[in-house]
């Protein structure tokens, strides 16, 4: 256990260099910068002119032409290894760490709810798609997940609004917290990862059906709680988890064009905005950040899965 938690946090590490290399690399290739956005805007990042003139004097002494890219890189690395990425520019009051911990938890609360309402609904319609194998139901319940499935998460936001404000004026299209602002962004994320999850469930369920064990207890007349749920669903379920914590953890740091269109205050938000401004620090910082819960979720899955399954054993680099 100790060797493989000791040589995936290496690879964690080695992860977030390249993460960190490559993403430098791309904003150094990109088109523009944060001082050439200011002057063709013209303020419309949302700075005063002192504001962008103390920003862009800050972007000139870190980053400018003037400065070589490897110092540039090392300089901004010595600060992330304590976990201090520097003041934001588009936002010259805020640092970016506090940018991060301000918007991730409202991501994270975002997703978590999102998860919930997947999880609730896919295992039932997996496990009856898997029961009902091959009818009416099975088919019916198939193509609607697979068509969930095809539809992005943006285009469902788009047509709840189209729907739900526009059409009946029933929930308001922005705004942060609030049991009314937060139903149309949360159906828009869980709508497409009701359709993943139920394949899965439906998958494994068909596999564990086919247990020999599964089939013994069926002939015995077992029951349908009895060897379905109490038996089937709950072997279904370990594998299900791997899937899970990683899919939590990608809609965590994957919310950026919900929280765009329904003007939430997340750490995707403010990453489009960021994006728009060409603000390296706060762009350097939540792509580490994002990448760091990524590999730490994937993590503790493992870990979980097997502690749960005793037959997988913990590998040296984290194989079975």
């Amino acid at each position: 256990m100790i060797r493989f938690l000791f040589w995936r946090l290496v690879r964690i590490v080695l992860s977030v260099i390249a993460v960190s290399l490559i993403t430098f690399l791309l904003l150094q290739a990109a088109p523009g910068n944060f001082a050439d956005i200011q002057r063709v805007t013209s303020g419309a990042t949302q700075l005063t002119p002192s504001q962008a003139q103390e920003a862009i004097g800050q972007f000139q002494t870190r980053y400018g032409p003037q400065v070589p890219m490897w110092k540039q890189y090392l300089r901004f690395m010595q600060g992330a290894i304590r976990w201090d990425f520097g003041p934001s520019y588009k936002y010259p009051n805020l640092t970016v760490q506090h940018i991060i911990a301000m918007a991730f938890p409202v991501s994270a609360s975002l997703a978590l709810m999102a998860v919930a309402i997947a999880v609730l609904i896919a295992v039932p319609l997996g496990v009856i798609a898997a029961v009902r194998q091959n009818t009416w139901i099975d088919y019916s319940t198939m193509f609607l997940v697979t068509s969930g499935r095809a539809l992005p998460s943006y285009l469902f936001a788009i047509v709840l609004i189209l729907i739900f404000s526009r059409a009946l004026h029933w929930l308001p299209t922005s705004g942060w917290p609030g049991v009314k602002q937060t139903i149309m962004p949360v159906a828009a994320l869980a709508l497409p990862s009701i359709a993943i999850m139920a394949r899965y469930i439906r998958t494994s369920m068909l596999e564990t059906l086919r247990q020999d064990y599964i089939v013994t207890a069926r002939a015995k007349g077992g029951g349908f709680s009895a060897v379905v749920m109490r038996h089937a669903l709950r072997n279904s379920l370990i594998p299900f988890i791997t899937i899970v914590g990683p899919y939590l953890a990608a809609l965590m740091t994957g919310t950026v064009f919900i929280e765009s269109i329904f003007a939430i205050p997340g750490l995707g938000l403010y990453f489009a905005q960021a994006a728009a401004a060409r603000d390296m620090p706060l762009l350097m910082g939540a792509t580490i950040f994002f990448a760091l819960i990524l590999m730490v979720a994937n993590l503790l899955v493992d870990i979980a899965y097997r502690l749960l399954d005793p037959r997988i054993g913990f590998g040296p680099t984290g194989g079975r």
